[in-house]
């Protein structure tokens, strides 16, 4: 079984960039773009505990601020479990992580990320 403990420094800058492209849109009121870089953030974080629980937590927040139940309430068993299964590698890859999706459904990788990706394994 493979632990994974930190993101690679390589694969980081990639992360940082999705979340900050979701802080700017949101910023500005573009709520459909926002919500994309934060799908990405996850299919990038989901491997490792921390990314992908700070993630789910700006996917909770986000539920928050838009007022949707569902995605608060859909947030709240990813941010209790997802780290724990990023540590022991057992995610559902490719998953964008909202509450609109099946949250141990494994879904195709965007071509761009699967590159970022495949660069860091």
């Amino acid at each position: 079984m493979k632990f994974n403990l930190k993101m690679p420094d390589k694969l980081t800058p990639f992360y940082k960039n999705e979340l900050d492209n979701y802080v700017a849109n949101f910023r500005n009121g573009e709520l459909q773009i926002a919500w994309f870089h934060l799908e990405r953030a996850h299919i990038l974080g989901q491997a490792f505990p921390v990314p992908h629980t700070s993630v789910h937590w700006q996917m909770l927040k986000f539920g928050w601020q838009i007022k949707s139940v569902k995605e608060v309430a859909g947030q709240l068993p990813r941010l209790l479990v997802g780290g724990i299964k990023s540590f022991v590698g057992k995610i559902p890859v490719g998953n964008t992580g909202g509450a609109n999706v099946p949250p141990l459904l494994p879904m195709e990788i965007p071509a761009d990320l699967k590159q970022i990706l495949s660069d860091y394994k």
